[in-house]
């Protein structure tokens, strides 16, 4: 299976675990184990969740992490302050990297939206540089669409 298809299927997988549930909660977990089981050579997959202006940990597929990251501190808090994608090859070479597993090497975190705001992100780690790619970029942001689409984020 291409990259292609195989976010194809996963963004059907993700609609498929989040159609019927609208608590963010329980949809982010499973969508995090979901990533964890599906995609090769990753070693940490889950959310940050803006709360009071800090990004808190959320659920996530791997071990454990940093709790808290301020904006525009790391991978995480670069991409939710510029509300952009950050696809990082080399860690070592991101100023300010934020080491919560020193088995990461490559690291790509997409910007989670709500009413037009950034409202968390999604962060997926790997041992291997490089491993991730603009497939992976767009790909990963289909199937945050799908959390953004499915989820009632009120509620939190």
């Amino acid at each position: 299976m291409d990259q292609t298809e195989f976010y194809d299927l996963l963004v059907r997988q993700a609609e498929s675990l989040t159609e019927d549930e609208r608590l963010p909660m329980p949809n982010l977990a499973n969508t995090a184990a979901l990533l964890g089981e599906s995609m090769e050579n990753i070693n940490w997959a889950g959310y940050y969740l803006m709360v009071e202006g800090v990004l808190v940990l959320g659920p996530f597929w791997g071990r454990p992490a940093c709790i808290r990251i301020p904006l525009g501190k790391g991978v995480c808090g670069t991409a939710a302050a510029s509300d952009t994608v950050q696809l990082v090859k080399d860690v070592h070479e991101f100023p300010g990297h934020i080491a919560c597993d020193s088995r990461s090497l490559s690291e790509i975190v997409i910007p989670l939206h709500h009413e037009g705001k950034v409202i968390g992100v999604l962060d997926i780690d790997s041992p291997i540089r490089a491993r991730f790619d603009e497939t992976d970029a767009a790909g990963l942001k289909r199937f945050s669409n799908v959390l953004e689409r499915n989820c009632n984020w009120g509620s939190l």
